[in-house]
C-alpha cells in the first residue's frame, strides 16, 4: 500500500463509530483524520509548523490535523516520528467554495478610528499568545465530538467571505448561532478556561483549552460566569449570549482551533 492511500485509511473502530472523533473532511478549513499505523509510543508531528494532535494507542495511532482556511489545495508532505524512526505520509486538500455574506453594521466598526485601531492591534496581540497555548497536553477526553454549546438557528456558518458595509474582511471564523440575550452557553467539551476579555470586534469572549491544540472560542456575551483558570465539564454553563462587539443582534459566535487553525465546528458537532 502506497503511503497516500495508507494516510487515508482510517482505524477499524474508528471508522465504525465516527462518533467519537470530528468528521474527516480535507479542504481549507477542515479536518483529516490520518492513520499513523501501530507504534509503541505515540507519534509526533507538525503541520503549518504547529505540533498536530495524536490520538489512540500503540494498535492503531490518528492524527487529528486541522486545515487552516488559507491553505491551497494540493498535496502537503507529513513526516510522523514514531518510535524514533521519521517517514513521509501525504495528505491531499481538496478545494471548496464558500459563499458570501454582506452585512452592515455601524460604520464605526469598519473604519476604524486610530484609537479604536490601536485598541485592535494591542488585543490582536494580546490573542495571538493565547491561540498558540498548548498548555494542557491532550485532551481530558478522547471523544472530541462536541455539544452545541447554545439551542438556536445557525445564522451564519464557518467560511463565509464577509462583507461589512461594501468592503471585503476575513472568512468567518467560526460558527453564528442566533439566540436571545441572556441565553446560557454550556462547554461543549471539558476544558480550562484560559482566557476572559473584552474584545473591540468580538465583545465579551471567552477562550476554552481542550488539551493537545485543541481550543474552543465564545464572542458578543452579555455575561461571564467563570474566570481564566476554571475547570469545567461536558454542560457547565459558563457565560450567557449578547450582542456586544461587531454584530447585527444578540447571537453566539463560536469557534474551534486545532493544531492553531481555525476550523469548521460543525464537524464536530
Amino acid at each position: 500500500m502506497g503511503t497516500a492511500a495508507a494516510a487515508s485509511a482510517l482505524p477499524a473502530w474508528a471508522a465504525k463509530d465516527n462518533r467519537l472523533w470530528p468528521q474527516d473532511s480535507r479542504v481549507p478549513g477542515g479536518v483529516a483524520r490520518l492513520s499513523l499505523g501501530p507504534a509503541s509510543n505515540r507519534p509526533t508531528l507538525s503541520f503549518n509548523d504547529a505540533p498536530v494532535l495524536v490520538l489512540g494507542d500503540m494498535i492503531e495511532w490518528t492524527a487529528i490535523v486541522g486545515i487552516p482556511l488559507s491553505t491551497a489545495p494540493g498535496q502537503y508532505p507529513l513526516q510522523p516520528k514514531a518510535d524514533g524512526q521519521p517517514r513521509e505520509i501525504m495528505l491531499t486538500v481538496q478545494d471548496k467554495k464558500y459563499v458570501e455574506q454582506r452585512l452592515k453594521v455601524s460604520p464605526k466598526t469598519v473604519d476604524l478610528s486610530p484609537e479604536d485601531n490601536a485598541r485592535y492591534e494591542r488585543e490582536a496581540a494580546h490573542l495571538k499568545t493565547v491561540m498558540t497555548s498548548m498548555a494542557q497536553p491532550l485532551p481530558m477526553a478522547q471523544e472530541l465530538r462536541m455539544q452545541v454549546p447554545v439551542p438556536g438557528r445557525r445564522s451564519s456558518s464557518f467560511g463565509l467571505r464577509r462583507v461589512f458595509n461594501g468592503q471585503s474582511r476575513n472568512p468567518h471564523s467560526g460558527m453564528d448561532i442566533a439566540s436571545p440575550t441572556g441565553t446560557p452557553v454550556k462547554a461543549p467539551l471539558p476544558g480550562k478556561v484560559i482566557d476572559v476579555g473584552d474584545y473591540f470586534f468580538n465583545g465579551g469572549t471567552v477562550w476554552l483549552d481542550h488539551g493537545g491544540g485543541l481550543l474552543s472560542m465564545y464572542c458578543h456575551l452579555s455575561q461571564v460566569d467563570c474566570k481564566i483558570g476554571d475547570m469545567l465539564k461536558t454542560g457547565d454553563a459558563f457565560c450567557k449570549v449578547g450582542a456586544t462587539g461587531r454584530v447585527t443582534g444578540p447571537h453566539l459566535h463560536w469557534s474551534v482551533m486545532l493544531n492553531r487553525a481555525m476550523v469548521d465546528p460543525a464537524l464536530f458537532i
